[in-house]
């Protein structure tokens, strides 16, 4: 696992972790990342010094429970949608379509997309907006 520093186009600064370099290299080719705060597409490496440390300390809190008031307000949206709304994943754009043409029934719905697929979708005046966070993993 690897953690960078990274910034959007729009200037905001945050932190993430990858699998590996070239698991960041990967996501950032296929355009996958996103800023954690507003949602950009463009987002880049930034300026970072080492992290060493001799006498690493167990942290205060589990990494996995927020723990600023950013990442509890996050975390609080991330448990709204997944309450009042389907995940339908990658076939996001094409229900979000389906609805908005009257083929489906209309729901709430979220998933993913990439850009240019929502893009369209902004195009075509389906309602759509990007959400600031990404869907969760399963672990191996």
């Amino acid at each position: 696992m690897i953690r960078y520093d990274l910034t959007c186009k729009n200037g905001h600064a945050f932190d993430s972790w990858f699998a590996s370099a070239g698991a960041y290299d990967a996501l950032e080719r296929a355009g996958q990342l996103s800023c954690a705060v507003c949602g950009a597409a463009e987002v880049r490496k930034a300026l970072m010094s080492p992290s060493v440390s001799e006498n690493v300390k167990a942290p205060a809190r589990r990494l996995s429970e927020p723990g600023t008031p950013l990442e509890k307000a996050m975390a609080e949206l991330r448990r709204k949608v997944e309450a009042t709304s389907d995940y339908v994943g990658d076939a996001f754009a094409r229900e979000a379509r389906a609805m908005h043409e009257g083929k489906a029934p209309e729901r709430a719905i979220h998933g993913e997309a990439r850009p240019e697929e929502a893009r369209r979708l902004i195009e075509e005046g389906v309602p759509v907006t990007p959400l600031p966070f990404g869907p969760k993993r399963r672990a191996n």
